[in-house]
Formats: structure tokens, sequence, C-alpha cells
């Protein structure tokens, strides 16, 4: 029997002395508690099946991270696989895979997450795995030197050598002047290239503890199965002190900016995007539910108004898009992309009216009740529809624990949405779309950048 057979033999023993997972008469039965070590625990209950996703989110992101030291929170992310007191690089990952579990990791601006979807009885197997990982990580130097070579290559591969994509991490670092969201969350090249193992060990030294940690278990257990296998697992972990982490706070109206981009794309693009604040950071919340439906409302399917009036109406756009994002920790963006119909011989500049005049009308005459409802439905059909699935629910959960809002939010919000009237979105429409909020990114084809 080789060491992993060995081991994982030891933490099957492990799951066969926890008691089974009971079920529960309430399926959606959320509970929360914590330890005393700080570590915040959300339960969701969901006993149509006999699994479990179990996620552990860290309060840390590209956003902590300060000049010279950008990628941090990613590096991080892929060496928590490298090994630790009780396992060899990669050998956590192939014990869960012959479990059966699905594993994996993310890292944003925001937060950094390690998730298990596994069968109900192997949970304890995974809970194993991530409390020995925050107690005791490795980070050979040795794997940091390997691991380094393979996220220089990633970000090649997704951003360097992905017009839109570089585009976009270029338009943030203009569109945010004053908060660590213009960090990418790869990190900038130059830092990868110089980056040490031993910032890495110092920054999971400052973040990686339970009093920094949200876990969320989503699934076919209860409160009193969760607790009893969190507290054998996590329990004996220490708390210790965390850095302060302030909001990313964007400057209220930082002036119009504007920057031009060639490269590698064939046809020009644009970019429009205007600082908003998200749920944590908006005056009235109410703001915030405005700005996700206006984005429903221009880009929303075939009837929204981007489609229906630039694209098929005056034929101005070959595709036009519309994001926002409310979860944030700090401010966010509200953004627009749109290609301009090269066919009909259409310019940026054109364009850049065309998306004017959807802003103004919306500042100038608030939707109708019927079109605002049309929106709400969909918005709310998607949301229905998404957390049919166990890991978004806990996905959605982590994600609003971490940013700083309440996980009570998500059963809430289709009730918030619910509450938004036409003058709410005419209101947030006149108070965000303004030029003193703007950024714009034209992106125009290398072979034009002597024009």
């Amino acid at each position: 029997m080789n060491v992993t057979a060995r081991r994982l033999a030891g933490l099957l023993l492990g799951t066969l002395c926890v008691p089974s997972l009971a079920s529960a008469s309430d399926p959606q039965a959320t509970h929360e508690f914590s330890l005393d070590n700080g570590l915040k625990v959300i339960v969701r209950e969901d006993h149509r099946a006999p699994v479990v996703v179990s996620q552990l989110w860290y309060k840390v992101g590209s956003s902590y991270e300060t000049p010279g030291q950008t990628g941090l929170s990613h590096a991080l992310e892929h060496m928590m696989f490298k090994g630790s007191s009780k396992m060899g690089p990669g050998e956590a990952s192939r014990v869960l895979r012959d479990l059966g579990a699905e594993e994996n990791a993310f890292t944003s601006d925001d937060y950094t997450a390690f998730y298990q979807v596994l069968a109900r009885d192997r949970l304890p197997v995974a809970l194993e795995l991530e409390a020995d990982r925050l107690a005791s990580l490795a980070l050979p130097a040795d794997e940091f030197e390997r691991e380094i070579e393979v996220i220089k290559e990633e970000r090649r591969l997704r951003t360097d050598d992905k017009p839109g994509a570089l585009a976009f991490e270029r338009f943030n670092a203009m569109a945010y002047p004053a908060s660590g969201y213009h960090t990418p969350t790869i990190g900038w090249m130059e830092d990868l290239k110089r980056m040490k193992i031993e910032e890495l060990r110092t920054w999971h030294e400052a973040w990686y503890a339970p009093n920094n940690a949200t876990l969320v278990l989503v699934g076919d257990l209860t409160e009193a199965d969760a607790r009893q296998l969190v507290q054998h697992y996590f329990g004996a972990i220490p708390s210790r002190p965390t850095p302060p982490a302030k909001k990313p706070l964007e400057l209220p109206e930082p002036g119009e900016r504007r920057t031009v981009l060639h490269l590698k794309t064939q046809l020009p693009s644009l970019l429009f995007g205007f600082n908003v604040p998200g749920l944590a950071t908006a005056a009235a919340p109410r703001e915030a539910q405005a700005l996700r439906l206006i984005a429903a409302l221009l880009d929303g399917g075939y009837s929204a108004r981007l489609p229906s009036r630039l694209e098929r109406g005056e034929e101005l756009v070959s595709g036009a898009s519309a994001n926002y994002d409310a979860f944030t920790r700090g401010d966010s963006l509200f953004v627009l992309s749109a290609t301009p119909n090269a066919q009909k011989g259409k310019t940026l500049e054109q364009v850049e009216a065309g998306l004017w005049r959807l802003l103004d009308d919306l500042k100038q005459t608030p939707p109708s009740a019927e079109e605002l409802e049309r929106v709400r439905a969909q918005v709310i059909a998607g949301l229905v529809y998404e957390r049919d699935s166990i890991t978004s629910q806990a996905t959605t959960i982590g994600q609003l624990e971490t940013v700083g809002l309440s996980w009570k939010l998500m059963d809430e919000e289709l009730s918030a949405l619910e509450a938004v009237t036409p003058a709410d979105v005419q209101a947030a429409a006149r108070t965000y779309f303004t030029r003193s909020r703007l950024s714009v990114a034209h992106i125009l084809p290398e072979e034009a950048s002597h024009d």
C-alpha cells in the first residue's frame, strides 16, 4: 500500500466513526455559528441528494495587495496544493480524486476560496485536508520555482495573448484610480518575475487564519453534523491577528479618463465604464439593485435596449453588452462594451454617441412599468434557476460574507429587486451615468496604430 493509499484508508476510518448525516424537515434551513478561534461557519441544508459542497473562503485577494507585490493572493492559491505537514505536493488532490470528489480554488479582487463537492459521508476527509493546509502549509521553495513559471504561462495564455482580456485589464487600471481594484488578480508580469517564496510565506502568515475565514457547507447535512465535524478538524487551529483591511473606495467623481489601445485584434471595439457603488458601499441598497436592473434592461436578451435599438434598430453595433457586479467589497464599475458595425462603416465615435443616447433616455424618461416588470422577471428567474445548484448557493453565501455583507441577503434578494421602481432606475441613471465618472477605452487593431 503506497503512502497515499495508507492515508486514504486512515481518513476513511475517521469517516466511519462519524454519525450519519441526518435529514431535516426544512430543506433550506440555514445556520450560522463560530468557533472559539473565530472561524465563521454557515450551514445551508439541502437534502435532495446525498451530496455536500464545502467551501473555505479567505478575506484576501488582489485588492489587498500593494504596488510591486501584485499576484501574491493568486500565487498562494496555487501553492496551497503543494503540500503540508501531512501531505506531499498534490497528494491531497489525489486523495480527493480517489474519493470521486470535485475540487478546485479561485481568487478574485476580494477573496480566495477553496472548494470540494463530494458524497456526504466523505465530507470529513475534505474538512481534514482543508484544516491541515490551513494549519501547516509547507510552501517548499522548489515547488514555488516550478509553480511561478506555470503562473507566468497562465498570464500569457489568458491575458497577454488575448486582446479582449488585455484590454479589460488596462481599462480597469485606468477606471479604478484610487482603489486596489486596478490591480489584476493574476498580478503584473514584472511582479511575477521578481516574486520570492518568502513573500508568499509572509502573505500566508498574515491572512490565512481561521478568524479571517468563512467555511460554507451546503447540502445533505444538519447543523449538529457540521458543528461536530468542524470543531473536530478546525477547533485546535489558533487564531492570530490579521492586518487591517479597508474597503476599496473610489474617488466619487474622478473625472473623465480615456485611453487608446492598439492590440492584436481584427475589429475595433469600445469599453465605456462608470464608477458606481456596490451593495456594500451604496448610500442606499436600492441604488445598487436599480443598477442591476439597468444592466438587464440594456442587455437582458433579445428585447433589451442594446440589441433592439443599437444593433437591430440603428444597425450601429454588431454586438454590445452591459455588466455590473453589485457584490464587491468596495466600489464597483458599470461597464458597457460594444463593437461598431463595420459592414455599415460605423465608427467608435458614433458608437459612443449611441450609448449616450440610451443612457440619456434613461435619465430623461423612466422605463415603463411593463418594461421594468419584464426585466425584473428575467433577472429573478435567472437567480431562481441558478440557486437550484448547491454549489451556486454556497458560492453566493461565501461571496456575500467575504465582501462584508450577510448571507441573509441571499434570501432577501428577490424582495429587494421587487421593490425597485421606475423612478429608482431613473434616479440611479441620473446620479451615476455622468462624464465625471466615465472611463473610455478605444481598442484598435495593431495595423491601424500608425494612423
